[in-house]
């Protein structure tokens, strides 16, 4: 078995149940414990997963879509508002999970635009918006996400190009890494990073520093964030320096 494919299959079996054996890992695996140690150590590296004695485990219990879509509307809106004006009609965008991402969603309808997307927020926003040319990508259906996920979504990224990604993220970190609390997401916004020309944050004041133990990208990897943090903070600082646009937002939060 292919070593990337491993790497997903342990993936995987972390997400599902949390934490996992090095013996329990080699035996689903028909691998060696040698090599699923080996393993663990690269995705340790990747900051997809943290080594317990053992074996490996991954943090769960991030709150559902539902949940976090509901908090902060109004400045998700702001932000969404001020990232919709960078796209220009007929023009490919890669729209991530993230819940102030699916606020985009609504401001594009009646655009002409091709949406590439793993949200599924974002698919029900769009499925009927005449203009829009929508890719679903494929996955497995994480449902408290409201997202798809896995090899597949990864996969299928590999066969498109786009002119934006726009993401989210959980948290950054002061010297300007985008962190996330799961692997669940990782993987496929890695991909998408890969798969883009501009990659755009959309990050509230609320994600500085946030939460996250997962890497997502460095600073090096991002064009734009869109954000309502202040100006001299110093997290937009560092991002700056890395070569960042950083576009503000003013408007009072409301919640929705």
């Amino acid at each position: 078995m292919l070593a990337e494919r491993r790497h997903q299959l342990i993936l995987q079996a972390l997400r599902s149940g949390g934490t996992a054996s090095v013996a329990n890992l080699a035996e689903q695996l028909d691998a060696s414990a040698a090599t699923v140690r080996r393993d663990l150590l690269k995705l340790e590296a990747d900051g997809l997963l943290t080594r317990v004695h053992g074996g490996a485990v991954v943090e769960e219990d991030q709150p559902s879509f539902t949940e976090a879509a509901a908090v902060e509307v109004g400045v998700k809106d702001a932000i969404a508002a001020r990232a919709a004006e960078m796209i220009e009609d007929g023009q490919s965008v890669v729209l991530d999970s993230g819940t102030t991402v699916h606020r985009l969603a609504l401001q594009l309808k009646g655009r002409r635009l091709t949406v590439i997307t793993n949200n599924l927020a974002v698919y029900e926003e769009l499925k009927d918006a005449e203009h829009i040319d929508l890719m679903l990508l494929g996955g497995m259906v994480i449902r408290e996400s409201r997202m798809l996920d896995g090899f597949m979504a990864e996969d299928n990224l590999r066969q498109v190009h786009a002119d934006w990604l726009f993401m989210g993220a959980c948290g950054l970190r002061p010297g300007g890494q985008v962190m996330d609390t799961t692997v669940v997401e990782v993987p496929a916004r890695r991909a998408m990073i890969a798969a883009s020309d501009k990659v755009v944050l959309l990050a509230d004041r609320s994600k500085f520093p946030g939460t996250g133990m997962v890497k997502i990208c460095d600073p090096e990897d991002l064009d734009v964030l869109v954000t309502n943090a202040p100006a001299d903070d110093a997290t937009c600082t560092a991002l700056r320096e890395a070569g960042v646009k950083v576009i503000p937002t003013t408007l009072a939060p409301v919640d929705g």
